[in-house]
């Protein structure tokens, strides 16, 4: 299957005349390419929607051409994805920091599903917060919400001690 992802690769990438290189590799979650050259930008694209879209494309491709042996193929121009993942980590700590100041909500901009995906990770670790998605399409975002705590009920009991004449 590396071999049919490369040459998939060669073939996408010389169709866009990009000169570069990439390196293949094989994960429990599927196929990490990471991917160099000096034209990153015009193959990342605006907030990352030409690299989103190519790997889908390949990702089409790839189940097309072996749908029962398919692994996911993940895309990184250099190393744009990653960087991008550990500030959204970093930012998603901030956004939980001050929903848990203020006790309100806070709806993020539009992102794609794997940003989304990356924010919600970091949120289900941290207590005293919930996040969701909402809307639709390009509009799609997080909402990051104080979760609501019960209150604990607590019962009196009231004895009284002694004799009674």
């Amino acid at each position: 299957m590396e071999n049919q992802l490369s040459e998939v690769l060669d073939n996408i990438l010389g169709l866009l005349l990009l000169e570069g290189s990439y390196e293949i590799e094989e994960q429990d979650e599927g196929f990490y390419v990471a991917i160099e050259t000096k034209d990153a930008g015009r193959l990342i694209g605006a907030r990352g929607e030409s690299l989103d879209a190519l790997q889908l494309i390949i990702n089409q491709l790839m189940f097309k051409r072996d749908s029962k042996e398919h692994k996911r193929v993940i895309l990184d121009v250099s190393e744009w994805r990653k960087q991008k993942e550990e500030d959204l980590k970093r930012q998603a700590q901030s956004w939980v920091k001050q929903v848990l100041e203020t006790g309100k909500e806070m709806e993020l901009e539009p992102q794609s599903p794997w940003q989304r995906r990356v924010i919600h990770m970091v949120i289900s670790e941290m207590e005293g917060v919930e996040s969701e998605s909402v809307g639709e399409g390009r509009e799609r975002h997080v909402v990051i919400k104080p979760t609501v705590q019960k209150p604990q009920r607590t019962q009196k009991i009231r004895k009284s001690v002694g004799q009674n004449i």
